[in-house]
């Protein structure tokens, strides 16, 4: 009997691991629905014989959210089926953007959701106002704050959907939901391809292609110039092309358009005027260094920017000038980090836009692991005329002892803000009275900030020093992207110290510690009427010698900017 049971319980067992070897009738987890997989092919397509680019991923959930107007939880399982990748994965990436909205299956979507810009500059003008009057009396449509639109000089700015509202009021953006359009607003203004051929361009680029020109003397007109990085970095360009191109093949090229520093808007105001300008320096780079392929990252932001570069890429590729590499453009998705060059670079990969430790650097092992040469826009618009004109001509150029030419985006309490090209080493006084009509009527000149949110705050007093690379370092700043805000005597220097920390602690990618922690502590403790200058001296401290990238990294330059120039504003708590 005994020998019997034990047969039997063999038999069972032998049965029970048969049945485990069966392959499940489906996969584990939440079951894609037929009919939300169908509405993703419709949109995506259908995959190629070797399966969707997993590159691709954040495109395609740009496509769901534009069409759905939010990501569904059963549209991202059917995309995750369809691009053959872990559901964890995709909702991981997607929630790591601020302009995706995950929604439940049982949630209703928004018919429209209007953004209102409570960065510095609009704040000034008046947005936290306006915020709260549409988010009390427009009950239909979804009224949210969001960091710097990059529309400063139109301040306060909105969006609509994706249509841009400059200085906004309540009248305005009604008028916009009531009439609202999926077309951009056009851009009559830009130069497109005929007019920018028939004033000669790309002649330089067909030359360089053809070898008519020596690739070795356009790197050494760059170098001689003093052409830098004009993305925050400063990195000297000529440099940087001499790196890259040294590097073994293929190699790849990445453009940063994703202006998200606050006070920053002349990326947006060049590319929305003059597009091939820039497209013919990227050609230029691309041939001279040797770049197989390039891709442009642009802010999601900029929804009329990325339709006219998308209608002149198209006319371009349509009528070459010469041998033209891949050109991929690649649509951010609110991440103030993805500005970092290997955040970005994250991004352009499909992935969340965390920054990466170095070395290695991106100009070794970069996008898909090739050396990368990365350019902000601005540095890519000079590059055609530096070379035509000579780096004499640019370096001609200059204020109290410093070379060439910068354009400031200028915010804030002045009569005329907007991009002002002038001399590297301009003053703060100098630009307000010579390039901006002065002061706003009513103010008079209080403080600055030199280089956008995390370029620190500067007095008055400090108005005389030269602004360009390598000094304001001495006073605790930085120009970085060469963003101006002015402040007068009716704001404060704490709160837009205030201001600023809160955008790092909602920008900051969680990544280290120094960073998630430290900005949002320092935001709380900058709110007290009285500021514990002890404990946000250590915070700025840890915070600027322990983070892994330039944003926690700058975050602190405000605070200690106050406490050593403004102490009378926060009083001294120690």
């Amino acid at each position: 009997m005994q020998t019997d049971s034990i047969s039997e319980t063999r038999i069972g067992l032998n049965a029970l691991r048969e049945q485990l070897r069966q392959p499940r009738k489906q996969l584990k987890g939440r079951q894609v629905m037929p009919e939300a997989r169908a509405e993703v092919q419709a949109l995506i397509g259908l995959p190629p014989a070797d399966g969707h680019r997993r590159d691709l991923l954040i495109e395609h959930l740009h496509k769901l959210n534009d069409h759905f107007h939010g990501l569904f939880e059963r549209h991202m399982v059917a995309l995750a089926a369809e691009m053959r990748l872990p559901v964890v994965e995709v909702f991981e990436v997607a929630s790591f953007y601020h302009h995706f909205e995950i929604l439940k299956d049982t949630q209703t979507a928004p018919r429209i959701t209007v953004r209102v810009c409570d960065s510095l500059s609009c704040s000034l003008a008046g947005s936290d106002s306006l915020l709260r009057q549409l988010q009390r009396d427009l009950l239909d449509v979804q009224v949210v704050p969001v960091p710097c639109l990059g529309r400063c000089e139109q301040a306060p700015a909105a969006q609509v959907g994706q249509q841009a509202v400059a200085h906004a009021t309540f009248e305005a953006v009604t008028q916009r939901v009531t009439q609202h359009q999926t077309e951009p607003n056009p851009l009559p203004g830009a130069i497109r391809l005929a007019a920018y051929r028939q004033a000669g361009g790309y002649q330089l680029a067909q030359h360089i292609a053809a070898g008519q020109k020596d690739h070795e003397s356009v790197i050494q007109c760059l170098e001689s110039s003093g052409l830098r990085g004009l993305g925050g970095a400063g990195f000297p360009a000529g440099r940087k092309w001499r790196i890259v191109r040294s590097q073994p093949g293929p190699r790849l090229m990445a453009v940063n358009i994703d202006e998200g520093e606050p006070g920053t808007f002349k990326d947006r105001t060049c590319l929305e005027a003059d597009p091939h300008r820039f497209l013919e320096g990227l050609l230029i780079a691309a041939s001279v260094v040797g770049c197989e392929a390039v891709y442009i990252y642009l802010r999601d932001e900029y929804h009329e920017a990325r339709v006219l570069l998308t209608q002149e890429l198209a006319a371009l590729q349509a009528n070459p000038p010469c041998a033209l590499p891949r050109i991929e453009l690649r649509r951010g998705a609110g991440a103030y980090i993805c500005g970092e060059e290997s955040a970005m670079i994250e991004s352009i990969e499909g992935k969340r836009g965390e920054p990466r430790m170095r070395p290695p650097y991106i100009a070794e092992v970069g996008l898909f692991g090739r050396p990368t040469l990365e350019h902000n826009f601005e540095t890519l618009f000079w590059v055609r005329e530096l070379i035509e004109q000579g780096a004499d001509s640019f370096a001609s150029h200059g204020r109290h002892g410093r070379k060439g030419l910068r354009r400031f985006s200028v915010s804030g309490r002045v009569k005329h803000p907007g991009v002002k090209l002038a001399p590297a080493g301009i003053t703060l006084r100098e630009l307000v009275d010579e390039y901006c009509g002065g002061m706003a009527e009513g103010h008079t000149l209080y403080a600055y900030l030199p280089g956008g949110a995390s370029g620190g705050i500067l007095p008055e007093r400090l108005a005389d020093v030269p602004l360009d690379f390598d000094t304001l370092q001495p006073y605790g700043c930085f120009i970085g992207s060469a963003a101006v805000m002015v402040l007068s005597q009716h704001d404060s220097a704490r709160e837009a110290a205030l201001n600023v920390m809160r955008f790092f602690a909602h920008e900051s990618c969680g990544q280290c510690t120094p960073c998630r922690v430290g900005t949002d502590k320092a935001a709380q403790l900058m709110a007290a009427p009285v500021w514990d200058s002890d404990t946000l001296q250590d915070l700025a401290q840890v915070m600027g010698d322990a983070s892994i990238c330039g944003l926690g990294q700058a975050a602190p330059n405000p605070i200690r900017c106050v406490l050593n120039d403004f102490p009378h504003e926060v009083g001294m708590q120690t």
